[in-house]
């Protein structure tokens, strides 16, 4: 199975199903002398980790990492780093009386089309397991940023709409994220969301979540014209995550109602003598380059596909049938991906940096 990579330069490689012994990855392109340990990397893990609240999976997975390679007297070598995370609460048997139905809104059927073979426990590859391995990777991704630009780059995510619900912009408090479930800026929504979510769950439904994301610190100079613009590499990255639907950079698709001369970002010189932009609406990012302002995106994730309601569906032998997947399944599987999206833009970052350097030599 091809299409399990991601970058150029630095490029991780995942492996592993939802219900097999354990998954991984193998991270290459990491400079040498990076201090690094298990440490470094669990707090990223622990965020995403699954049954931390009644508004997630009830899975109860560690996800303690392990470093396998590349990591000599507590700092990186320059080889392949590999990392795996046990799993240890897998229930196969959940997933027994659908083995030969296929899931609406998963991706059984097309496996099967393509493979001739599917792993009916979880969804195996599909499944959104795998992604604790693109934070581990992430984490990685956020120690070279630190050491190789001596500076601070935040990254930071944030659900902000949950089914109908959207948050007040005005109630914004980073802070905030660390102190509720939904890792949300808006205190004064985390009631509507819970109440919203447990009738959703008694429902027997789902729903779907936006999540926006900020990186802060980020140098100008990032990014290629033409095929390797940044932008383009973080809308794939973002995209690539499981359940995502739609990411838009910066004003998105509300640049399609706003007039040219709104749109546009103008600059004057600011008081230390650098440029001085006006506005964000390109999202830090011009010609496939970034600016030097903050890069902000949004990610647009799906409802959760795994239903405890009759739903019509064919078998793998063509017959027309209704299934109920059961089993421990996320009511707002969003929520749990804004971890995830912050990865995913730490690696894009990541791999820009060291592209970069390797063409300009330096900022």
């Amino acid at each position: 199975m091809a299409g399990n990579s991601f970058g150029t330069i630095f490029r991780f490689t995942t492996w592993g199903e939802s219900h097999g012994s354990a998954i991984g990855c193998v991270v290459e392109g990491v400079p040498p002398l990076i201090t690094l340990s298990e440490n470094d990397i669990q707090p990223f893990l622990d965020k995403r980790r699954p049954g931390q609240s009644r508004h997630t999976t009830q899975r109860k997975e560690a996800d303690a990492v392990k470093i396998l390679s590349g990591v000599f007297d507590g700092k990186t070598t320059g080889a392949p780093i590999s990392l795996m995370i046990e799993n240890t609460d897998t229930r196969s048997k959940d997933y027994s009386d659908i083995k030969d139905k296929y899931r609406p809104g998963h991706a059984d059927f097309t496996y099967d089309k393509k493979y001739g073979i599917r792993d009916y426990r979880g969804g195996g590859r599909s499944s959104a397991r795998e992604t604790a391995m693109r934070v581990a990777a992430g984490a990685i991704a956020r120690k070279i940023l630190t050491h190789e630009l001596k500076q601070t780059i935040s990254i930071r995510a944030a659900v902000i709409q949950i089914g109908p619900h959207a948050i007040n912009r005005k109630n914004w408090n980073w802070d905030e994220i660390h102190n509720n479930p939904f890792f949300t800026p808006d205190k004064e929504i985390v009631a509507t969301w819970e109440g919203f979510l447990d009738q959703t769950r008694k429902n027997a439904s789902s729903a779907g979540a936006l999540v926006e994301v900020v990186a802060a610190g980020v140098p100008a100079g990032l990014g290629a014209p033409s095929y390797d613009k940044l932008d383009a590499d973080l809308a794939k990255a973002m995209m690539g995550i499981h359940a995502v639907k739609g990411v838009e950079i910066g004003l998105g698709f509300d640049c399609v109602a706003t007039p040219g001369e709104k749109n546009v970002d103008e600059i004057r010189i600011g008081k230390d003598g650098q440029p001085l932009f006006l506005s964000n609406h390109a999202g830090g990012v011009l010609g496939g380059i970034s600016t030097g302002q903050d890069i902000v995106m949004r990610v647009a994730f799906k409802p959760t596909s795994s239903l405890p309601q009759p739903r019509k569906t064919i078998t793998t032998d063509g017959e027309e049938t209704e299934i109920v997947t059961t089993g421990r399944h996320d009511p707002c599987v969003g929520i749990r991906g804004a971890p995830v999206v912050e990865a995913m833009m730490a690696v894009t970052l990541a791999d820009h940096w060291l592209r970069h350097k390797a063409q300009c030599l330096t900022l």
